[in-house]
């Protein structure tokens, strides 16, 4: 039995908001690990600790979260139908005539 749900129905796939989201915090986590690894250290500013580098990795993981929820709970949108033929609309509706406009 063919599965007929592709045809009405898709997923927002890379326009998910979730995966936008995650692409950001994923890509400012990287820029923040990479300030940790080869930036200048400022740990007598933050209490001794490299805050690039845990901030960095908080926000790789939480966009880890973002795209593992977009994969596990897709938002399903549906396609939406062709558009018909105004003749075909008109004769469908009865309350209508052919000359009348909205």
């Amino acid at each position: 039995m063919a599965d007929n749900t592709s045809r009405t129905h898709r997923t927002a796939g890379a326009l998910d908001i979730r995966n936008v989201i995650g692409g950001l915090l994923g890509i400012y986590g990287l820029i923040l690990l990479g300030m940790a690894a080869f930036g200048p250290l400022a740990e007598d500013r933050t209490g001794g600790i490299n805050a690039n580098l845990w901030v960095g990795i908080v926000l790789v993981v939480v966009a880890a979260v973002f795209f593992a929820w977009a994969r596990w709970r897709p938002v399903v949108v549906r396609k939406q139908p062709d558009a018909q033929d105004p003749a075909q609309e008109t004769a469908q509706d009865p309350s209508r005539r052919a000359g009348e406009r909205d």
